[in-house]
């Protein structure tokens, strides 16, 4: 006999989503490099500002955020009106699908893209569609080819995860301008603030009422375990998006964490320098004794192996010396790791550890 409960179309298709481990059996002092967390953590103004909220508990918490997007839109030079914020910007992306895609609609990611991506169409009914990559690169032009009447959503990110690689203004602007009048270009910016000078979308997303740029306080601000992001676009679709977003999705801790956070751009600042360095040191260590990666412009990078075997044995080596990257073959990268860039001390000790295990072989 047939359930009569059964939930609606693409949600047993999602396949469970498995977040970096944390642990490693008999280890007690492991470090985790597995989540792209940022390794120093947030900053004290942001601590100082989460602590304080604590005497406001009992109270309900703003349902406007105004404060928080008149902080990102003073620091960005963005229009506070044009912000939403969200618990993460999965969220906004969850919103994104909800408002505009359904059953019978497509939605377009990359082969080796976010995997959050498909999930949100799936939950909605909408069916996602994987563009092949170039070089593990966005390949704009496979996009345009790909969509069509029924495309309602792209998502890209950029920089991407689990690459690392980014696509420059131009080819992004190329994309918005080629995509079907009724298709949103979604911007996912995550890694946006570990590229110098680097807007993340915003320009276009002022520009294009078909653009739309998502970021979030859980990488560079170090707030992953609050859940705090925003995205921007046309006010239009900043209108329908607060129409189906939960009033008190953000308490009292998160946004006044995130105002703090996204004002002490010093901390950012220090926190991008140290992982240019670092990236930059860990990528030749590693290249050195035959792993090589394409530049990454986020606080990864995605070491390549030989094969799926050299990958998965080196991902077992390196949990023996107490150090956790994470394995992407969800991704379609079954012979790479992809590795954060911790401190200086951690970098080392994964550099030495893939040494010795290339030394092994």
């Amino acid at each position: 006999m047939t359930d009569p409960i059964r939930p609606q179309p693409g949600i047993m298709e999602i396949a469970l989503y498995q977040g970096g481990a944390s642990h490693v059996a008999g280890i007690t002092d492991a470090v985790k490099l597995s989540s792209n967390e940022n390794p120093f953590g947030a900053s004290e103004k942001a601590r100082e500002a989460y602590i304080r909220a604590v005497h406001n508990l009992h109270r309900y918490p703003s349902t406007d955020h105004a404060k928080l997007r008149e902080a990102i839109g003073e620091v960005h030079g963005l229009d506070p009106a044009r912000i939403i914020c969200g618990t993460g910007s999965d969220e906004v992306l969850l919103l994104l699908c909800q408002a505009y895609a359904g059953p019978g609609d497509e939605v377009i990611y990359t082969q080796h893209g976010f995997l959050m991506y498909p999930i949100a169409a799936r939950s909605v009914g909408a069916v996602p569609v994987q563009v092949q990559e170039r070089d593990r690169t966005v390949d704009v032009d496979a996009i345009l080819a790909a969509a069509n009447e029924k495309t309602k959503i792209v998502f890209i990110a950029n920089p991407n995860n689990p690459t690392g690689t980014m696509i420059g203004a131009g080819e992004v602007a190329r994309l918005a301008d080629g995509l079907p009048e009724q298709t949103i270009l979604v911007l996912d910016g995550a890694y946006a603030e570990f590229v110098e000078g680097f807007d993340g979308g915003a320009a276009l997303a002022t520009e294009r009422p078909n653009v739309f740029m998502t970021r979030t306080f859980s990488k560079i601000y170090g707030l992953g375990g609050l859940r705090i992001g925003w995205g921007y676009g046309a006010q239009a679709i900043i209108d329908v998006l607060n129409r189906i977003r939960n009033p008190f999705n953000l308490s009292h801790g998160q946004l006044e964490a995130g105002e703090a956070a996204v004002r002490d751009q010093d901390f950012v600042a220090k926190c991008r320098a140290e992982n240019a360095r670092m990236r930059v040191w860990l990528a030749e260590a590693l290249a050195e004794h035959g792993v090589p990666s394409d530049t990454s412009m986020a606080n990864f990078i995605l070491a390549r192996f030989a094969d799926e075997a050299e990958a998965t044995a080196c991902d077992a080596f390196l949990q023996s010396e107490g150090l956790i990257v994470r394995r992407v073959a969800s991704y379609g990268l079954p012979h790479c790791l992809r590795i954060t860039i911790g401190d200086e001390a951690a970098c080392r000790r994964v550099a030495a550890a893939i040494a010795k295990f290339k030394g092994r072989n």
